[in-house]
Order: structure tokens, then sequence, then C-alpha cells
């Protein structure tokens, strides 16, 4: 689940926030404890991101996909994150297509040979949250579309490649927004990945492009951070749709993203929702 650039708060309609996700100020250094427990968070995301991949075809639904995920998160002895998170309805963001972030699961929404398919989940474990998002090209998608996939996940991975102790955000953000326009797409830029790990959503804002809006945090061991970039085939501009929670490409152009949960080091980082 992703943070609008305004630090700290979503789309919708604010809400209290339950009593487990009580927020606190400031950027966070994780002890060896809470580290270990975060992989254990981040594995139980990373598991269910794995078999909804091998599981999901034509003529399923989205709620089918929320519905597999909540089971498996809660045999794994965790609690869906998203669920009831500033009142969003279920416990994975489903999008199809144009749709760029925050899709609602509904029994209504069919997925078809072909579809640019995103599920974002998060497992909240032992007082520590987990979060990874996927793209999934559904059978067999259009060149553009997959080439589109494709990006989404490299500009990712040269985003963690620059995390470390020592290095700034704005490297990450730099690394993905470079390799997103050399390959014809666009960063979204209303939505930011952030800090998680007591709360789903913590400080610091982890952008993907690169802005002087906010100070440009220098990395240090210990801190967990959800990088995300989001890409469009078309204008990076987004609206919102009736339900205040789907926002959808403004021109109908295909949207991709990828997210993990990464642990800075003091020699590089790890991925803690990594699903080999």
């Amino acid at each position: 689940m992703k943070i609008s650039n305004n630090t700290l708060t979503t789309p919708a309609k604010l809400k209290p926030l339950p009593v487990i996700n009580k927020q606190r100020r400031g950027i966070e250094i994780k002890s060896e404890r809470e580290i270990a427990i975060m992989r254990q968070s981040g594995q139980i995301v990373a598991t269910v991101l794995k078999e909804i991949s091998q599981i999901v075809q034509p003529g399923m639904t989205t709620a089918d996909l929320d519905a597999y995920a909540e089971k498996r998160i809660r045999e794994m002895g965790a609690v869906p994150s998203f669920k009831g998170y500033q009142g969003f309805p279920a416990s994975i963001c489903a999008c199809i297509n144009n749709e760029v972030v925050h899709g609602i699961p509904s029994p209504k929404k069919v997925i078809r040979v072909g579809d640019v398919l995103k599920v974002d989940t998060g497992a909240y474990y032992q007082e520590f949250h987990g979060d990874s998002c996927i793209t999934i090209g559904v059978v067999e998608v259009a060149p553009e579309a997959a080439k589109l996939i494709r990006v989404a996940e490299e500009a990712m991975y040269k985003g963690i490649e620059q995390v470390k102790a020592g290095a700034y955000l704005l490297d990450i953000a730099g690394a993905i927004q470079d390799h997103t326009e050399a390959n014809g797409f666009c960063i979204v830029e209303e939505f930011a990945g952030h800090g998680v790990g007591r709360n789903l959503h913590e400080e610091p804002s982890v952008f993907n492009f690169r802005t002087k809006n906010l100070p440009n945090v220098k990395l240090r061991a210990g801190m967990t951070l959800a990088i995300e970039p989001i890409l469009n085939a078309g204008s990076r501009f987004t609206k919102f749709l009736s339900d205040r929670w789907t926002a959808v490409t403004v021109d109908n152009c295909l949207s991709a993203q990828f997210e993990h949960t990464v642990l800075v080091t003091n020699n590089g980082y790890e991925i803690l929702t990594i699903r080999e």
C-alpha cells in the first residue's frame, strides 16, 4: 500500500489507526530482534505473492485473490496489514491495466487473458509489518505491456542496488527515474514508497524521482524501507475513482508496479520480502 507525497497520509478519508498501529514519529532504526521479526513478516508476504502468481488464471476475480491472501496470511500466524487500515476493506490492493494503486478487490472484477495485474499486500506479524507488490502479466500480454512490467521490476532493483548505509534517498530515486525514462516510460509522482516497521507507513517517504520537496535523507543501517516504483506507459498523471481509493491513469494507459521491503545494512541491503 502506498502513501502520497503528503507524508504519512493516504488518499482516502483519514480515520484513526488501529491500536496496533499507533503512530511513532521520526525514522526508526530497527534492532537485531526487530529485524529478525521483520524477516518473518516479510517472508509471509513473499509466500502469499509467490503463491498468487502461481494460481492466478483467467476467470478468477480479484475477490478470489483477496480471500486467498487473507486465508494464507492468517494460516501463517499473521494479520493482513491492509484490512481496516484507514478504512480499506480488503487484504490486498488489486489493480488491473490502467488502475494504478489501491484497487479494491471485487467479485465483479474478472481477470482476463492479457491483463496487467498488480497485487499489493502486507502482513502484520509480532508487531511488525512486511509490504510488497508484484505485477503479473496474465497468460500472454501485448509486447508493450510485457516491456512495461519488465522495466518496472528492473527499475525497482536499480533503486534497491543503491541502498547502503551512507547513501541517500535521492540515490534511489535517481536510479529508478533514469532507468524508467531511458526505456520510454514515466514515473507516477503522486505516490511514494515509505519506511515500514511497527507501522505500515513510517518516515521517510521514499520517492522514485528526483525532488527537492523533502530532505535528502542519509541512510543508516537498521532502516527498513518499502521501495516501490510505479510506472505508466503514457501520462504520469492519475485520478481517483468514486470509491476514493482506486487511482487510475488519466489517459487509460497501462500501469505497472513492484515493491520490496528492504533493510539498510552497513555494506548494502537485504531484501526482506524476497520471493525466491
